[in-house]
């Protein structure tokens, strides 16, 4: 009896500076919970710069298919029939639709890199038939060029933000195994990228905006109340032309009483306006219609006559047998 007393009594026992054991002490290190703390911080900071990555590919993604799209309804529309620019505008809206489905399905800088140099190259190639004209073809402020100008710009902004975010300095496993050298020297160069890509969009955003302010392409009209009529030979073929010798058009859906050539079509082909007057050799009927806003226009053999803005130069005649601004244009002959 006496011994089992005891032992109820030894098991009762606890030494006064016996410290308590939690159980949260159990398997964990108290020391390393700073760091774990900051591997935790780490991985939702990556998170977030994850998120705004991709919401940034998906931006520019869907910029490159708006202005594919903006470029394919105006090669449908016409552009297709302007030599050399009507395949380049086919290859434009190609390129456009292809890189904006491969920058969203991929998560290469490469790939946002090519998206981004697409956009401002075809841009640049805007902004050159805007001002000095490109393989003979001069374009005209329309809001459709205008508008596919801005999107070309954020596009370049959006897609340089995704080659240089954190999210893509993550260190490749080819670049581990051969060293940090190459790594560290990308890396470093990062914050100037940025500063770089910042100051080229800024850039590209002043040019398009000077150019849309300035004056459109030189006037091909003769300037004078009196429109005189003249004779050129082109390719063997008898042609009308104004005063200084530029290229006379007829538009094919004009009635002999009625122009059909208003707005951004009239910038491309401005009317010829004033009194008609016959040079030598010109024996065809001539005559006037009112437009719109009550200016007389110039017919010949009843063709309400146009110049064509493309034409840098007298002499040449690239607007003809185009299709442009909802029809058929061509070259005004003396035979009609």
């Amino acid at each position: 009896m006496e011994d089992e007393i005891y032992k109820c009594a030894r098991r009762s026992e606890r030494p006064v500076n016996s410290p308590t054991r939690l159980p949260s002490q159990e398997g964990i290190n108290l020391r390393n919970l700073p760091r774990r703390l900051a591997s935790v911080h780490d991985k939702r900071h990556e998170q977030g710069l994850s998120w705004q990555w991709l919401v940034l590919r998906v931006i520019g993604s869907g910029l490159l298919v708006a202005t594919a799209a903006i470029h394919l309804d105006l090669y449908l529309t016409g552009y297709r029939t302007i030599p050399t620019i009507g395949w380049l505008f086919l290859l434009q809206v190609i390129s456009a639709f292809g890189l904006g489905a491969i920058v969203l399905v991929s998560d290469s800088r490469l790939a946002s890199a090519a998206g981004a140099g697409f956009a401002l190259a075809t841009l640049g190639g805007y902004l050159l038939s805007l001002r000095i004209g490109l393989f003979g073809f001069r374009e005209v402020r329309t809001a459709a060029g205008i508008v596919a100008a801005v999107i070309e710009v954020a596009t370049f902004s959006a897609l340089a933000a995704v080659v240089l975010s954190p999210r893509a300095q993550r260190q490749p496993a080819a670049l581990a195994i051969h060293g940090n050298n190459l790594f560290d020297r990308l890396e470093a160069a990062v914050p100037a990228g940025r500063w770089a890509a910042a100051a080229l969009s800024a850039l590209a955003a002043v040019l398009l905006g000077v150019s849309i302010a300035a004056t459109g392409p030189a006037s091909t009209s003769a300037g004078s109340s009196r429109a005189l009529l003249k004779l050129a030979s082109m390719s063997g073929v008898s042609v009308l032309t104004n005063a200084r010798g530029y290229t006379l058009y007829w538009f094919v859906p004009d009635t002999p009483a009625k122009s059909t050539c208003y707005g951004t079509c009239a910038v491309y082909w401005p009317p010829v306006i004033g009194t008609p007057a016959a040079g030598p050799g010109v024996t065809g009927k001539l005559g006037t219609i009112t437009r719109s806003g009550g200016a007389a226009q110039v017919t010949y053999d009843h063709h309400p006559l146009y110049t064509y803005v493309g034409d840098s130069a007298p002499g040449q005649a690239s607007g003809n047998n185009i299709n442009l601004n909802g029809g058929l244009w061509h070259e005004m002959t003396v035979s009609g």
